[in-house]
């Protein structure tokens, strides 16, 4: 097994094909599988954590978004996220689907691994070691000039890929956000939907703010 796996959704529609997932094995970030479906999603993450590696689950959607005191600024973009803001059209319909996709999956995730303890916090995390969260869960944004050629796989599973190697090397670097809800207050959905999961996981994360991966555009 490797010491880490990670999992990274592109979060659509199964019904016509846009859902699509791929994981990357460290070290070595070599690709692991992939597919076209929540439920082997799940199974590639199940089989990293029963296998004894860490493993990070990541997701293309909006997971975490600012509420501002001041009501003239709900719904502004997060700082980082440039012309791409959640708020919008695309990121609104990522959000909503997001939220059901991840709450599934984690649902299952904790039927297959009892007792599973999951953190959205880097620090908190244990990776493959005993001491930490077992699971990491994390935002992926993959748009603009970070989206990746399609593969003959399609575009979804291109961008799952390029999610997946982007956040198997932010983990072995400085570990640092590229998008955040500060200074405005976070509303963390990842810890919502892992609440909601009955997953073990701690109450402060409600607040806290999630690590944000962008997909760089590949160097040619």
């Amino acid at each position: 097994m490797p010491d880490v796996r990670v999992v990274a959704v592109d979060v659509g529609s199964v019904r016509t094909g846009s859902f699509a997932w791929a994981a990357v094995d460290v070290p070595g970030e070599t690709l692991a599988g992939h597919g076209s479906d929540p439920a082997t999603a799940v199974e590639a993450v199940t089989a990293a954590l029963t296998g004894g590696a860490g493993a990070v689950l990541a997701l293309e959607a909006p997971m975490s978004v600012p509420v501002p005191e001041d009501w003239n600024l709900l719904g502004k973009g997060r700082t980082g996220e440039g012309n791409r803001a959640w708020s919008a059209s695309a990121g609104a319909g990522a959000l909503g689907t997001g939220l059901v996709q991840g709450a599934w999956m984690l649902s299952e995730l904790g039927r297959a691994v009892p007792g599973l303890s999951v953190t959205t916090q880097v620090r908190r995390w244990g990776g493959g070691a005993r001491d930490g969260a077992r699971l990491l869960l994390v935002e992926a944004f993959v748009s603009g000039a970070g989206k990746p050629v399609a593969t003959e796989l399609g575009q979804h599973a291109a961008d799952a890929e390029a999610a997946a190697r982007a956040v198997a090397q932010r983990l072995t670097g400085a570990g640092h956000s590229d998008v955040e809800c500060a200074p405005q207050r976070a509303f963390n959905l990842l810890a919502a939907q892992a609440r909601w999961a009955g997953l073990d996981i701690a109450d402060d994360e409600q607040t806290l703010d999630v690590l944000v991966v962008r997909a760089r555009p590949v160097a040619r």
